[in-house]
């Protein structure tokens, strides 16, 4: 095993950095999460090597003492919807530039950065110009940083906002929904997944400067992920799809709903499918869960009513 590191986990409170960080913890690393508010992350405190650090992180000064003295950063920010000032390009673009200069001042190299499949600073959708954004100014800091990018497809698990989210929505629709790009393709992957391949990856000098394309086992449509998600919740599920021009409505008109269901922006998203040209997780010599494996543990009839929820 791995001596023991000093992290920093950017975005640690979030589904993917619960996951991460209970492996990190496991395998004894120091972990120091900021968050805005300790208190609502609760259950991370009974973990003895993590420890909640009251911060903005969008604060470049705050930035700096964060990763001051720090092994290794891992950032893992980021939104499906903007919200007042926390835009795409706040929160994706900016911060890694901010995020690129405190470590190359705090003389921090090692940086595993989670952007997402699709990302393209010429991308469709202002999310995916971001986020190629953001790897640009991860990529651009080679000579000081010894950087690591994950790019996953949609993840599903326990607690996310994929599959609960769909099976909230059938719940309260009694099995209507109005689908957009209702064939775009995905390749859903496992939060553990993910998880484990950060864990890897930190430890792996060969993944030094290398993107990972994260992608589950099966390709599958948006329909086929929310006909499947209703089939192991035992919900009702009568699709309508809509053409592009509807799809487009349903975007604006839901982008001004609180919560944001679906915008426009998330529309434009769509229309690039989310699947690998390339295996990341043989190259990192990792295995891959299928859909059909996990949900199970998780998507019951029982547990469907409390996914409304995540759906809302």
């Amino acid at each position: 095993m791995a001596a023991p590191m000093n992290i920093c986990v950017l975005g640690g409170t979030g589904f993917v950095g619960t996951a991460l960080i209970n492996r990190l913890a496991q395998q004894g690393h120091w972990v120091s999460v900021p968050t805005r508010d300790p208190e609502l992350h609760q259950g991370l405190r009974v973990l003895a090597t993590v420890r909640l650090i009251r911060a903005n992180v969008y604060d470049a000064r705050v930035l700096d003492r964060l990763v001051d003295g720090a092994d290794a950063v891992v950032n893992l920010i980021g939104i499906l919807n903007e919200h007042g000032r926390n835009t795409f390009q706040h929160v994706h673009a900016d911060l890694a530039a901010k995020l690129v200069a405190a470590m190359k001042a705090g003389r921090v190299r090692r940086l595993l950065h989670m952007s997402a499949l699709g990302a393209d600073p010429h991308g469709p959708s202002a999310y995916l110009r971001s986020k190629g954004e953001a790897e640009a100014q991860v990529r651009a800091a080679a000579d000081h940083l010894d950087f690591t990018i994950l790019r996953p497809s949609v993840i599903f698990g326990p607690g996310d906002s994929l599959t609960n989210r769909f099976a909230g929505l059938l719940h309260l629709s009694h099995g209507w929904l109005p689908l957009a790009r209702a064939r775009a393709r995905f390749a859903p992957v496992y939060v553990g997944d993910v998880a484990d391949a950060f864990v890897h990856a930190l430890h792996e000098r060969n993944t030094f400067g290398q993107t990972y394309e994260l992608c589950g086992p099966e390709v599958m449509t948006l329909e086929q992920i929310v006909r499947t998600t209703a089939a192991f919740g035992a919900l009702p599920c009568r699709i309508l799809r809509l053409p592009d021009a509807l799809g487009r409505l349903q975007g604006i008109v839901m982008g001004w709903i609180p919560g944001k269901p679906f915008t426009l922006d998330n529309f434009r998203s769509l229309t690039r499918d989310s699947i690998c040209a390339e295996d990341g997780f043989a190259r990192l010599g990792l295995p891959r869960h299928r859909m059909m494996e996990i949900l199970p543990t998780y998507l019951t009839p029982q547990a469907a009513p409390k996914a409304i929820a995540a759906a809302i």
